[in-house]
């Protein structure tokens, strides 16, 4: 096997194609179980290539000085947020669906009539667009080649986010604006910015286990295993299932690690904040550098492999280096009001009201309970897209400059698996048949992959390729009736018993909307339907 060769699947991709939505999603999620996604080794490769290039260039921004001392924090920190923004971390290479090209961001964000998410309204990026764009990426590259950090080189960045943000929110969440924006906010204002930054590091651990209060995560643990690329062993990955193949719930195994992954992410704020020099902080980083590690080494579809070294880092930073340092000291109160926000209300709001707010923003990280999309372009009427300027090609013919085209289907596939093997996935054996009559008549396409050929970043927030998304290619593409469905459905909220959701023709509107319950989802198996 090459580099670049994937595993193949147990059945000829071009006959699964045709098969029946049922038939095919039983072959394909007990495919995913012990094979995953079948990544090429060369993949692993790319990624800690680019893992490599992001702290050595980190290190060139910052010189001498030692890795723990403030300026190579700040200085950390506005790399990271210009590595995102460029499309060169989260979301990007083949476990995004990004083949060829591995980057999208600035690819796309540089071009005028590229398409966007504006709150004004407008649907393609126009030349002002791509001048903040730049302006940003020239401001970021002034604070890192500056000697300091002070407060006049980052206020042009406090200032161009936002604005960016209103003008297209796929740019502000790719920038990691929950993390990095608001620790530069505490960097340009606050008194004291070390307390600040601690109570942003200490909101990402603290809600990401929050966010895992419910009953999807045990699926996302044995959907993850079954992907990684250490646990290679098909009889462990089959312990993550109650009775390959035949029950693809979650085993005990896969929910005990689960609910142990649930309380490490709670205990790792609660221990670092209480840790003083001595056993204790090095007990608060062991645990720290445990978690992420596992994240990690797991590789996980989305890739947010660079976030999870700065967090890591982050802890050293913040934590180890000024034990002395309260969370509780920020000031002045506009700040603290501001991180309140930012670290609390939006959260909050975000697991109580899904559907209103990005998964990033309220730190709900690779919980499973994601609001998605799906695609379905009747025959060959998916070629329409080529109306929207774009820098990738439709995603089978990405693929095929590497492989033939079974392959290619083969992967493309696997998208489907990893879909239907989490807990909220199971409601597209409910959903499918009241969108389109005969699936068999539909090109069927997750809209992670639109989303990244559309708008060049997809990350798992379906936010980003719903109603507004699917209005703004209509008006380019104009679709027939009938000529594309497409699926909406809307995360879980706290306390909350369903998932809600809509169904689209995009030339005549909404066909459907209505719930379906979790208890219902948790009794069924993946392909099979009510």
């Amino acid at each position: 096997m090459g580099l670049l060769q994937p595993t193949r699947p147990p059945y000829d991709p071009v006959v699964w194609r045709a098969l029946p939505f049922a038939e095919r999603a039983r072959m394909v999620c007990e495919s995913w179980a012990v094979q995953g996604y079948g990544t090429p080794v060369g993949a692993y490769v790319f990624y800690a290539l680019k893992v490599g290039f992001y702290v050595w260039m980190w290190r060139v921004f910052t010189g001498p000085v030692p890795w723990l001392s403030p300026i190579a924090f700040e200085k950390a920190i506005v790399w990271s947020m210009l590595f995102e923004g460029l499309g060169l971390g989260c979301g990007s290479g083949p476990l995004t669906g990004r083949y060829y090209p591995p980057f999208g961001g600035f690819l796309y964000w540089l071009r005028p009539g590229t398409t966007k998410l504006s709150m004004l309204g407008g649907r393609t990026r126009t030349w002002l667009d791509v001048a903040l764009y730049v302006a940003l990426v020239a401001c970021s590259l002034r604070a890192l080649l500056s000697p300091v950090m002070t407060s006049e080189l980052l206020l042009p960045l406090v200032i161009l986010v936002p604005i960016i943000g209103i003008l297209d929110r796929t740019i502000f969440l790719a920038l990691r604006a929950e993390h990095y924006f608001t620790t530069i906010v505490v960097l340009t204002f606050a008194h004291d910015w070390i307390g600040g930054a601690k109570c942003v590091q200490l909101a990402l651990w603290f809600f990401a286990g929050f966010s895992k209060l419910n009953h999807h995560f045990p699926s996302v643990v044995g959907v993850m295993i079954s992907n990684s690329p250490l646990a290679r062993f098909p009889w462990f990955r089959r312990l993550m299932y109650r009775s390959y193949p035949s029950d693809l719930h979650a085993s005990k195994v896969a929910t005990w690690m689960g609910h142990a992954g649930t309380l490490l992410e709670l205990s790792v704020p609660i221990v670092v904040c209480l840790a003083s020099p001595g056993p204790s902080m090095l007990l608060a980083m062991a645990l720290v550098i445990g978690l992420h590690v596992f994240i990690t080494s797991n590789v996980p579809m989305g890739v947010p492999i660079e976030w999870n070294f700065m967090v890591v880092y982050g802890a050293f930073a913040l934590f180890w280096a000024h034990p002395e340092v309260s969370p509780l000291s920020v000031s002045p109160w506009p700040v603290a009001v501001f991180l309140g926000v930012m670290l609390l209300i939006i959260p909050l709001v975000g697991n109580l009201f899904p559907s209103k707010v990005s998964f990033l923003l309220a730190m709900r990280y690779y919980a499973g309970n994601w609001p998605y999309t799906i695609w379905l372009f009747r025959g060959e009427t998916y070629r329409k897209l080529a109306a929207c300027k774009t820098s990738a090609a439709w995603v089978y013919d990405q693929l095929d400059r590497f492989y033939d085209r079974p392959t290619s289907i083969g992967l493309v596939g696997k998208v489907m698996a990893f879909r239907l093997m989490h807990l909220h996935g199971r409601a597209l054996s409910v959903l499918l048949p009241k969108a389109v009559d005969r699936l068999e008549d539909y090109e069927y396409l997750d809209g992670e992959l639109v989303a990244g050929m559309i708008l060049g970043w997809n990350f798992g927030d379906g936010h980003l390729h719903n109603e507004q998304l699917l209005g703004n290619v209509q008006a380019q593409c104009g679709f027939s009736p009938g000529e594309l469905r497409c699926i909406f459905v809307e995360p879980q909220a706290l306390g909350g018993d369903s998932l809600a959701y809509r169904i689209r023709d995009a030339a005549t509107g909404e066909l459907a909307r209505g719930k379906v319950l979790i208890d219902e989802l948790r009794a069924r198996q993946a392909w099979v339907s009510p």
